[in-house]
């Protein structure tokens, strides 16, 4: 069974996290993936950070597959897009507090909580994890 992603959870929980403790979330974006939009002045080493506090941007959605926003640089306002798969950190500015993601998103294991599907049956073949069942 082929699961989603986790990282837009992880995002939207620590976003949440970040904003009930009264700080300030930034996102770190790969700017060099595609479909990322947002203004090239504002995008250092094809990197760039934004802050997505609540009162720094309108209509913030942190969907499944993107994040999306209104900001404003240097005064003017720009629709900004992002693939959720370009963001590699989240962070608290005032504590550096968050999460790094990995640049590609390993394959979810296979086989179920149980092991089936790994080593040791007739289906498997691959490593066994390093998680066992404990009952």
């Amino acid at each position: 069974m082929t699961m989603t992603s986790s990282r837009p959870y992880l995002l939207r929980a620590l976003h949440e996290w970040i904003v009930d403790n009264g700080l300030t979330p930034h996102v770190l974006v790969d700017a060099s993936q595609d479909d990322v939009q947002v203004p090239k002045a504002s995008i250092q080493d094809g990197k760039v950070v934004l802050n997505i506090a609540p009162s720094a941007v309108r209509d913030l959605e942190l969907e499944n597959d993107w994040v999306s926003c209104v900001a404003r640089f240097s005064g003017v306002s720009h629709g900004i897009v992002v693939p959720v798969s370009a963001v590699r950190a989240i962070y608290a500015r005032e504590n550096g507090q968050g999460m790094m993601f990995p640049e590609v998103e390993d394959d979810p294991p296979s086989g179920g909580p149980d092991g089936q599907g790994e080593s040791g049956d007739s289906e498997g073949g691959k490593d066994r994890g390093h998680l066992k069942v404990i009952k």
